[in-house]
């Protein structure tokens, strides 16, 4: 009797090609050769760290800077090894922050890592022309164009110079909920600071419900409660609101009170990013907005 053998053949598995694996490679060693020539060149009092003895090290120690990111030392020596791990917006974020990276170097460092920074990034992303010029029409009302997570995306002059000097800051800080707690002339102008920052935070929270897994929405949170303890205490309430009063009260430094009614006109599904108008609510906060033109004109 024959024996019939029947043979079982298994597709070998598709290997990847040599010019992605070089590229990979490439860009996991120059990200490598990034973080240490930054991490080389801080030293241990510029981050607020005792020398020590023997420190033979240029700059910071790799598990200082694990340290300072709060993150794993073995995971980031791997990073610096060139290893092939997955690395979040959120972690890069930290480590950023630990080596005290400019703007500049903030985005050479996501780029190297293929994430997306979660800072607000170029002024007026994604606001065409027509809006733009729109606000410019709106004048002397105060007008901006932001989105649910506070990022001030385009703003007219008389909206520049309501509670500050917005073109003076750096993009990054061009967002309500951290002016609100961080900035000195913009808390001022709040005249009622306490209940604003209250109802802001609020709204906040019912808007991240929908955004809990955003990277830039995580980051937002975590600067403000880093830098703010009165965030912190406000946010460990979990109130939640999703509208508020319609008119504000603005404490201008060159013109003085302004009671403004203000409308949002959503651009898009909402949650979105919105129109917010500032329109008066009386001829005294009206006749005040004309000087506030004519100051800054």
């Amino acid at each position: 009797m024959t024996t019939m053998v029947h043979e079982r053949r298994v597709a070998a598995p598709t290997a990847p090609t040599a010019s992605a694996d070089s590229a990979d490679d490439v860009r996991r060693g120059e990200l490598a050769a990034f973080l240490r020539s930054r991490r080389e060149r801080i030293t241990p009092e510029q981050a607020g760290l005792p020398r020590g003895p023997r420190r033979r090290t240029p700059g910071l120690r790799r598990e200082e800077v694990a340290h300072l990111a709060a993150v794993g030392v073995t995971w980031y020596t791997w990073l610096e090894q060139a290893r092939d791990i997955k690395v979040s917006a959120q972690v890069l974020d930290a480590i950023a922050g630990a080596l005290m990276l400019d703007r500049g170097e903030r985005g050479h460092l996501f780029a190297l890592a293929g994430a997306v920074d979660p800072l607000p990034g170029a002024e007026c992303a994604g606001v065409p022309s027509a809006l733009r010029l729109m606000l410019d029409q709106l004048e002397p009302f105060p007008a901006c164009v932001q989105n649910a997570r506070y990022d001030i995306l385009a703003y007219n002059r008389p909206y520049g110079h309501l509670m500050c000097d917005l073109d003076a800051l750096p993009r990054e800080e061009r967002n309500c909920m951290w002016l609100a707690f961080m900035n000195p002339d913009w808390c001022a102008s709040l005249v009622d600071r306490e209940e604003a920052v209250r109802i802001m935070a609020a709204k906040f929270r019912a808007s991240m419900a929908e955004h809990l897994a955003d990277p830039a929405w995580k980051c937002l949170l975590r600067r403000l409660q880093e830098g703010s303890a009165e965030f912190r205490e406000i946010w460990e309430r979990h109130e939640v609101v999703r509208f508020a009063s319609r008119t504000k009260s603005f404490r201008q430094s060159r013109v003085g009170l302004l009671r403004l009614d203000y409308t949002a006109l959503w651009l898009g599904p909402n949650g979105g990013s919105k129109l917010l108008t500032y329109t008066p609510a009386d001829e005294e906060s009206r006749g005040r907005l004309e000087r506030l033109r004519e100051v800054y004109a």
